[in-house]
């Protein structure tokens, strides 16, 4: 894989395979052809690997890293940067298996990194606008802005709308850099990545753009439970005492 201007997908799954939709996939790397989709297999006990396998003989810009044992979406991704080698890319992104945000919004929001140098880091908001297909049930939306809300002012202090969208574009060097420790949270690593950017940049609030998407839509699934949900606010003080 030698450096183009083309934008890395990382991608990790889970015993994902009842929630694959093989031919939408396919049709994603169809069109997506100078862009590399790099899957990362977090220790499924399913047949994700072999469905990961057959993606890969077929598609040459499609790439897979098999992890022996889950340890967690934060540390799949962190392992896919370094094992990869993203800093090949101009930019890295990482996206949820289900395609609950569409590969077409990810390349979308990825232009304004593109068509402006300032900016390093562009992050995917699932904003309720006029004329934008956002679908999502009204419990997670409304723990959603509780959770941001706490989050944007007392932990980052700064104005953010969806921390935990999983779409985002970052510089390959900057995610290098950003991804280089361990994550201290499994579900919240988004938080400690705005964190650790603010921490290693003085300019972090211009160089960094939420975006509104155009399309999204909750999936079934959800590899959080119920139990996991409830211990946020307990992962919320883990991060602020470490971090703030």
């Amino acid at each position: 894989m030698e450096k183009t201007n083309r934008i890395g997908i990382l991608i990790p799954c889970f015993n994902e395979v009842e929630r694959f939709k093989m031919l939408n996939w396919s049709k994603q790397f169809e069109t997506y052809r100078d862009v590399d989709f790099l899957f990362i297999n977090d220790g499924s006990s399913d047949q994700t690997q072999n469905v990961l396998d057959t993606f890969s003989k077929e598609f040459e810009n499609v790439f897979c890293l098999s992890l022996l044992k889950n340890s967690g979406k934060a540390e799949a991704i962190r392992q896919g940067i370094f094992q990869f080698n993203i800093i090949q890319y101009d930019y890295v992104a990482y996206l949820d298996a289900d395609l609950a945000t569409p590969v077409s919004e990810l390349i979308r929001i990825s232009q304004f990194l593109l068509q402006n140098d300032n900016l390093a880091l562009v992050m995917g908001a699932r904003i309720k606008l006029t004329g934008n297909q956002v679908r999502r049930s009204l419990v997670r939306h409304y723990f959603g802005r509780v959770f941001a809300t706490i989050v944007s002012q007392v932990i980052l202090k700064f104005p953010i709308y969806d921390t935990q969208c999983g779409a985002k574009v970052i510089r390959s060097d900057l995610a290098y850099r950003l991804f280089k420790d361990p994550f201290i949270t499994k579900w919240l690593f988004d938080v400690e990545l705005l964190l650790r950017f603010k921490r290693s940049d003085r300019e972090f609030e211009l160089k960094i753009k939420e975006i509104p998407l155009e399309i999204w839509e909750e999936k079934g699934g959800s590899k959080i439970r119920k139990r996991e949900f409830f211990q946020f606010p307990l992962q919320l003080l883990k991060i602020y005492f470490n971090y703030v």
